[in-house]
């Protein structure tokens, strides 16, 4: 075992040896030049070496690993005499699988007769998978579970003929309950291949997974932080009252103090629903992501935001408390009291909620302006993850977070972590709360129509319009593709009436110090200023009409008489 140390040498792309189709596609992707990662796992990932490499989330370890496998997948068909499977990618999610597979789709579509990739994670009856792997594809990606049903069925066949192996996220893998099935699948692969495992930390599940997997691997521990740089990444916090919460969004929405794609996170699926119910009364459009919809709805969610068909996605990250926040000592009775009730209430919860769902870790929401916390994460790890979706690769962006009274202990303890000596990293929000007191009143009318019925009947609605779309129509929207993208996840729901009066702001309500940045609204002409509608027009050439004409506009007068 070795532990890499490189020098300080930067490459680029065309300086690695890359096939010429493959430097088209990545030029295509407007990828300019490697991220830190890249650059120091391409090389080495070329010359044949096992890897462990640990980089940030949004580094870019997805391509670090599929440049490396569509190259020598090029390498080896030159000098091949069938067709086989050469590499296998694994990941923890479905979400992650379907996102893998289109960034291998992307990087060899200038080579595409030549490298074929499948994703085999979707909900589809093993069957209908089985014709397309017959075709042996050259890489094959898939959760554990569903590459070992495969290989238990005799759809797909890895011992004589894979060469590489890549574990995507290895950090989640164990704790998405894999282990079994990884130490199974294990048994059906040769005993010489190329392995790459791609993770956000080095926890003990990566070690175990490193001497399961890895042989003499060269080790990348990136010398950087966990976050973007601060001229990247800024980080606010809002101290306020849970309630003042909806408040603060509304007004942030509505006086475009929040501009560009934005995700809303919170810490529950009840909130999610009246997250979205809210924001509908005012016209906000926004769409919800959590474990309860289906696996081809939430890709379908997360395609449709990255090609901007809607700027706000309220994500329910209930995943972040599988890993407790503070010490049991340290909560008081109230909040564990508060924990039990949840505990209960997930307990009689008649929905089924999807293990492997995971919003915070690896979903590659691309160009997200925003993150914003409506509910704090509570670990650090979490917040990590959550503000990691925003200032990707080269990209800035700005995190904040609404904290209430009882969540100051979790801002304190993320500050702890992510300060940089005496500069706070997570600074508070320069924001008057008594300057949108105006609004107040427009909140509490909108939150009377978010009842719990009315969140209970959103959530069926939107399950009931999901399993529609994704079950009876499956076979229209394969003839139709068209009608699939018009499929959009942040119509209203409805369940609540809609008031039309709080659509629009009164001027008299925005604060002085920013009416410059709203946008002017039409004054409405007076009627004077008003042009004629078309039958008006008729009517006065109609009018002309009879005063031209000598024979209708004579008038005979009586002469007066004496």
């Amino acid at each position: 075992m070795a532990e890499e140390e490189v020098e300080e040498t930067h490459v680029r792309f065309h300086e690695m040896g890359l096939d010429d189709r493959l430097l088209k596609a990545i030029a295509k992707l407007g990828w300019a030049k490697p991220t830190l990662i890249q650059e120091r796992a391409i090389p080495l990932a070329l010359d044949g070496k096992d890897l462990l490499a640990r980089a940030r989330t949004g580094s870019g370890k997805t391509a670090a690993f599929a440049i490396p496998v569509i190259q020598r997948i090029i390498i080896s068909k030159q000098t091949a005499r069938e067709q086989c499977v050469r590499a296998l990618v694994l990941t923890p999610s479905r979400e992650l699988s379907n996102q893998a597979h289109k960034y291998i789709q992307d990087l060899s579509s200038s080579c595409s007769r030549d490298v074929r990739c499948m994703d085999v994670s979707g909900q589809v009856e093993l069957s209908a998978h089985r014709p397309l792997l017959m075709e042996k594809p050259d890489i094959v990606v898939g959760t554990p579970s569903k590459v070992l049903a495969h290989i238990q069925a005799k759809n797909l066949a890895l011992q004589n003929s894979l060469e590489m192996l890549v574990i995507d996220e290895a950090d989640l893998l164990f704790s998405f309950g894999y282990e079994d099935d990884l130490r199974s699948l294990l048994n059906h692969l040769p005993k010489i291949y190329q392995a790459f495992l791609m993770s956000a930390t080095l926890g003990d599940d990566v070690l175990s997974l490193k001497k399961l997997i890895l042989h003499n691997p060269v080790i990348l521990k990136l010398e950087e932080s966990q976050l973007p740089e601060s001229n990247r990444l800024t980080q606010y916090h809002i101290k306020c009252k849970e309630d003042d919460k909806f408040l603060l969004i509304y007004t942030l929405i509505k006086l475009r103090l929040i501009r560009g794609k934005t995700i809303v996170f919170v810490n529950s699926l009840d909130k999610c629903y009246r997250l979205k119910l809210f924001l509908e009364q005012f016209s906000i459009p926004a769409c919800v992501l959590n474990s309860e919809l289906p696996v081809s709805s939430r890709c379908h969610i997360v395609n449709q935001f990255n090609e901007g068909f809607y700027n706000i996605v309220i994500a329910a990250d209930e995943n972040a408390f599988d890993v407790p926040a503070m010490d049991s000592d340290e909560k008081t009775d109230s909040d564990q009291r508060d924990k039990r009730k949840t505990k209960k209430k997930e307990k009689k919860s008649k929905y089924k909620k999807d293990k492997e769902y995971g919003v915070s870790r690896g979903i590659d929401f691309q160009n997200v302006a925003n993150v914003l916390n409506f509910d704090f994460p509570p670990t650090v790890d979490a917040y990590i993850h959550r503000v990691g979706r925003t200032a990707r690769g080269f990209k800035t962006g700005t995190a904040l977070s609404f904290v209430n009274y009882s969540e100051i202990p979790l801002l304190q303890e993320a500050e702890k972590a992510l300060s940089d000596g005496d500069v706070p990293t997570v600074k508070p929000y320069q924001f008057k709360m008594d300057e949108i007191e105006g609004f107040r009143y427009r909140a509490k009318d909108a939150m009377r129509a978010v009842t719990r019925v009315a969140v209970k009947e959103a959530r069926l609605q939107e399950i009931k319009a999901e399993i529609l779309n994704s079950q009876k129509l499956r076979t229209y929207f394969e003839d139709n593709p068209r009608d699939l993208q018009l499929l959009r996840h942040d119509k209203a729901l409805h369940p609540a009436k809609v008031q039309s009066h709080l659509r629009h702001v009164p001027e008299y309500l925005v604060p002085r110090t920013l009416k410059q940045f709203m946008p002017k609204r039409k004054k409405r002409k007076r009627y004077s200023d008003q042009k004629p509608s078309q039958g008006k027009k008729d009517a006065l050439k109609a009018v002309k009409r009879r005063q031209d004409d000598p024979l209708k506009s004579f008038q005979f007068k009586k002469p007066k008489t004496s």
